[in-house]
């Protein structure tokens, strides 16, 4: 792992967690197209570990709303406000996650990657992300959330194990497809995307920082994805605002097309 190609891949991550074309698959595949090394589970948890820090430091003000809400929650057991209702909410939707990830580990670091396999998943929840976006209304703010769209967000996020899926196109299309608003689907999935993610980065952490591949590469790698991590919120939330996930469908459709020809050709 050269120093280039771990910033290079750390920008990949930062903005594919966030944009909805799925980080996971990008960095499958651009190592198998370009001919790189493979850079190994322990370097991916390294990156997630980058797009963790872009997202706890753009949410800062509602992450300190969210832990002041939750710590009320424990002490009353009830969830009277917006934020303490949120954050109830957060912990509903991680759960299915949870479980999934655990009963899918080995599958998800193995026969998932197949390079075909990614691609039919990039065209097909691109097709699912434009045709949800197009229909579905945007009738409803984050503050009308109901623990059931929780629950079903949270559910979604399970198919993302599948590299190609996408953990913020899944939860972002189960949020339109509930009709919240496009700002309010995408703040609340990278809202969600904070616990899993640092459930992965802790349970990986000892073997991460026994790995040949934490150094300086792994290092630079967590800076980038940061970086361009905390940009893709940033240019997402003020894109969707006015426009629609249609230009990241399309990226998605492209991207799938071109794999499957390398497949073919390199078959």
């Amino acid at each position: 792992m050269t120093l280039l190609h771990a910033i290079i891949l750390g920008t990949i991550q930062g903005l594919a967690e966030f944009l909805p074309i799925s980080s996971s698959a990008h960095l499958a595949l651009v190592p198998w197209i370009f001919g790189w090394p493979e850079p190994g589970l322990a370097f991916d948890v390294a990156l997630h570990v980058g797009t963790l820090i872009a997202v706890l430091v753009y949410f800062r003000a509602e992450w300190a709303r969210l832990a002041h809400a939750a710590l009320h929650v424990l002490r009353t057991r009830r969830a009277d406000t917006e934020e303490e209702r949120r954050a109830v909410y957060l912990v509903v939707a991680t759960i299915p996650g949870v479980i999934g990830g655990v009963l899918l580990q080995k599958q998800a670091e193995t026969a998932f990657r197949a390079p075909w396999l990614i691609a039919v998943a990039l065209i097909a929840m691109g097709v699912l992300l434009y045709l949800v976006d197009a229909i579905a209304s945007q009738r409803r703010a984050l503050a009308s959330m109901t623990w059931v769209d929780a629950l079903l967000i949270g559910i979604a996020q399970v198919f993302a194990l599948v590299p190609g899926v996408s953990r913020s196109g899944a939860t972002i299309t189960m949020g339109r497809a509930r009709t919240l608003d496009r700002a309010s689907a995408a703040t609340f999935s990278f809202l969600m995307s904070m616990p899993i993610i640092a459930g992965a980065a802790l349970f990986e952490a000892r073997p991460l920082l026994h790995s040949p591949a934490f150094g300086w590469p792994a290092a630079a790698g967590i800076l980038a994805s940061a970086v361009s991590g905390w940009l893709a919120i940033d240019v997402l939330l003020r894109f969707v605002v006015q426009r629609s996930y249609g230009v990241f469908a399309l990226w998605r459709i492209v991207l799938g097309v071109i794999v499957l020809m390398l497949v073919w050709q390199r078959g």
